[in-house]
């Protein structure tokens, strides 16, 4: 899906499957160097209904993306398991883990 206009208009927006439910906020993206384009958007304060993980946030592939205008749309791939599904990964910030 291309994209015109400036990345950072990315950064904060919302993102919802085209099933209506919300994932999360984009706090970032990741853009491959060699062609420039955008492989993947990384939400934040994500639905835990959804994702279960204790990460701090998580990379969705840019190819689920359906639509971006005041919203982001991605197909929905997540499982009523509420595991995360073979084409997302966790971000990891750090070595650390918080414990209880």
């Amino acid at each position: 899906m291309a994209m015109s206009g400036e990345i950072t208009t990315l950064f904060g927006m919302r993102v919802f499957t085209d099933e209506g439910r919300y994932v999360g906020k984009i706090e970032d993206v990741i853009i491959e160097s060699d062609s420039n384009s955008i492989t993947g958007i990384v939400v934040v304060d994500y639905n835990k209904a959804l994702i279960d993980k204790n990460s701090r946030g998580v990379v969705i592939p840019y190819r689920i993306v359906r639509s971006v205008g005041d919203i982001v749309l991605v197909r929905d791939i997540f499982s009523k398991r509420k595991t995360l599904s073979s084409e997302m990964r966790e971000l990891v910030l750090g070595e650390e883990s918080e414990g209880e």
